[in-house]
């Protein structure tokens, strides 16, 4: 069933770690989803919200991140239980997430765990990313949530650990407010855009060294450090190479 643009669906996930290089992200399992439901742009006021206990511990790092503990999952409900309910509220929507390929592969993976035939997110919705919008509108900028926050004058104070159902709130009036059309306000937010030298007064010397010789990195070494960056950057703070 083909998404129509008048429901989105805004989610986000929790899982028992973040590491995403190994064979099924090395069994890795969502722990807590969060969405909100929004038609013809519009918050419906319909949402989705469940912790899920995984079949394994939970990294310490992950723990860092978002608070969920093994003992607080102990009692709740099994990925299986909830899938259903899950699946009707997303079914047929576009969904939005940041960086969607991280809770896509996990949602997957749900998927192939409970029943290999149930298939692909991609199968019965379309998916899309906002990282990737928000390159496409501040490129070589950082994007992650709390930045695009501060851009388009959201207030998410109240965002100390990372909660799905909080996220997922807070992407709906980032992806809002990043597909209303109006982006040129966002321009020198956080003090990250600068105008050029003339404009800016800098005073240009020439000098007498020789040229030194740079050597970039390629394409693709560049896609694969971004889409690292992007990983790391998704559950967690600001990485040393984008500050």
């Amino acid at each position: 069933m083909k998404a129509t643009n008048e429901r989105i669906i805004v989610f986000d996930t929790e899982t028992t770690g973040m590491n995403m290089t190994g064979p099924h992200y090395e069994g890795h399992r969502i722990v807590e989803i969060g969405a909100v439901e929004i038609i013809n742009r519009k918050f419906t006021g319909r949402t989705f919200h469940v912790y899920i206990k995984p079949d394994r511990p939970i990294d310490p790092e992950a723990v860092a991140v978002h608070g969920i503990t093994d003992d607080f999952l102990r009692d709740k409900p099994t990925y299986a239980d909830i899938h259903h309910e899950f699946m009707d509220f997303i079914r047929g929507a576009e969904l939005v997430a940041h960086n969607a390929p991280f809770d896509i592969g996990f949602m997957d993976y749900e998927f192939r765990k409970l029943n290999p035939s149930i298939g692909k997110t991609t199968d019965f919705c379309s998916v899309t990313d906002t990282l990737d919008m928000a390159k496409k509108i501040f490129p070589g900028k950082r994007n992650n949530l709390d930045i695009l926050c501060s851009r388009y004058g959201i207030d998410n104070s109240h965002r100390t650990l990372h909660g799905a159902l909080l996220d997922a709130e807070i992407l709906a009036d980032v992806y809002l407010m990043m597909t209303g059309g109006q982006t040129s306000l966002a321009l020198n937010a956080a003090g990250e855009e600068s105008d050029s030298g003339a404009e800016s007064g800098i005073r240009r010397l020439a000098s007498g060294r020789k040229t030194l010789k740079i050597i970039r990195a390629s394409a693709d070494e560049l896609d694969a450090h971004e889409a690292r960056l992007d990983i790391i950057e998704k559950k967690g703070d600001v990485t040393l190479w984008r500050r």
